[in-house]
């Protein structure tokens, strides 16, 4: 571990300005500590990048441990993810906060649902949905600020996607989310579930492939948020291939990742406010943020939009530190120009996390 004043010298890359700012303690300081060592003297600086969909107590079956949860998180911060937004966990990871080496944490508890109506095990099941509002308070009092309902998942008698609640308790949901001082998001593949989910005045979508153009105009009135996780999207044929028993809900997976693409290229171009998350500890393994953030400048964004996307913008949106004075010190330097190409991230010559080098 680092230890003493450090110094780091560089360029802002969202604002082109000369940076210079040094860590003490774990926290970032522009006040000049004449005994610092200089770290980094040159390169661009980046706050730490933001993993806004991430499960680092899930992994393929159920049983992870805290330790293991804690590899998963050194494997996310070890890539950058320096801001984790833990989208539901069946595994309490609150221990891992006083862990220098482990990314900051954003919880919503664990997902909501209906009994065989998502991943067994993975969530609270409720039998009656008038009791959401009150499952809704619980999740909010065990997380930090977020609270996760699925809102649509395969409904084995009908054969396919299908919502999982009504808008008068989605509306009672958000109320109670709200009056709680939470957020509220919902995982959607489908469209069926996104009008009521919306019309509630959830605050953000979880992948909301199913999308169609005035959906996305409604998110943009209500300023709702999308996380896509388009790496988590290329799984869907995968998905339906395993689910021969359902034939209609195959087609309907195979034709959302078809038109995944131009459904989060619509949102962009719409001003959907949108935000990296890969989705991590079921099919896609951990420390994969650069992937998505690749995934967003292959449909089409600019290099420092999807860099802002990981970044500055995800953190303002979370409500998180960008290198304030007296903040916590999670930041990246990189050598290349990633205003030219975000692969620059991929290979950094540093990065703090929580004043820690851990590369």
């Amino acid at each position: 571990m680092t230890k003493g004043a450090l110094r780091f010298r560089g360029t802002d890359p969202f604002t082109e300005q000369s940076l210079e700012l040094w860590v003490v303690d774990g926290r970032i300081t522009y006040e000049p500590v004449a005994s610092a060592e200089t770290a980094i003297d040159g390169g661009w600086i980046i706050p730490g990048l933001v993993d806004a969909h991430n499960h680092v107590g899930i992994a393929p079956g159920l049983g992870v441990t805290i330790e293991q949860a804690r590899q998963a998180a050194y494997a996310d911060a070890r890539a950058g993810a320096l801001l984790i937004r833990e989208v539901g966990s069946p595994l309490d990871t609150h221990p891992l906060d006083d862990d220098p080496l482990c990314p900051r944490f954003i919880r919503s508890g664990r997902h909501i649902a209906r009994p065989k109506r998502y991943l067994r095990g993975y969530g609270v099941d409720l039998v009656a949905p008038d009791e959401l509002p009150a499952e809704v308070a619980r999740q909010a009092a065990a997380g930090d600020g977020w609270v996760k309902i699925v809102g649509d998942w395969i409904d084995r008698e009908t054969g396919d996607l299908a919502p999982l609640w009504d808008r008068s308790t989605l509306e009672a949901a958000v109320t109670a989310g709200h009056e709680a001082g939470a957020r509220i998001t919902a995982h959607v593949f489908g469209t069926d579930a996104l009008g009521d989910i919306i019309g509630a005045g959830f605050d953000c979508i979880e992948h909301g492939t199913g999308l169609t153009g005035d959906l996305i105009d409604q998110l943009v009135e209500r300023s709702i948020a999308l996380v896509p996780t388009v790496i988590q999207v290329e799984n869907f044929p995968g998905i339906a291939d395993g689910a021969d028993r359902y034939p209609v809900y195959q087609a309907n997976m195979r034709a959302l990742h078809a038109g995944a693409g131009d459904v989060f290229a619509a949102a962009r171009e719409a001003g959907v406010r949108m935000f990296t998350g890969t989705d991590a500890g079921g099919f896609i393994t951990h420390g994969r943020i650069v992937d998505e953030i690749e995934a967003l400048a292959a449909l089409g964004w600019r290099p420092m939009e999807a860099l802002a996307a990981a970044s500055t913008d995800a953190r303002a949106w979370l409500g998180a530190d960008a290198l304030g004075e007296g903040e916590r010190a999670d930041f990246l330097v990189v050598a290349d120009d990633p205003r030219e190409h975000v692969a620059a991230v991929r290979a950094p010559a540093a990065i703090m996390c929580s004043g820690v080098r851990i590369r």
